[in-house]
């Protein structure tokens, strides 16, 4: 693997799990001034 594979994929290891975080996150806030 080359460093430009392992940087991508360093990334994707960390952002999509936080991605989801926030967009969870967005979610509960959403229902919170939705009711």
């Amino acid at each position: 693997m080359n460093r430009r594979a392992v940087l991508v994929v360093s990334w994707a290891w960390v952002g999509l799990p936080f991605a989801y975080g926030v967009y969870e996150l967005v979610q509960k806030v959403a229902q919170l001034f939705t009711g």
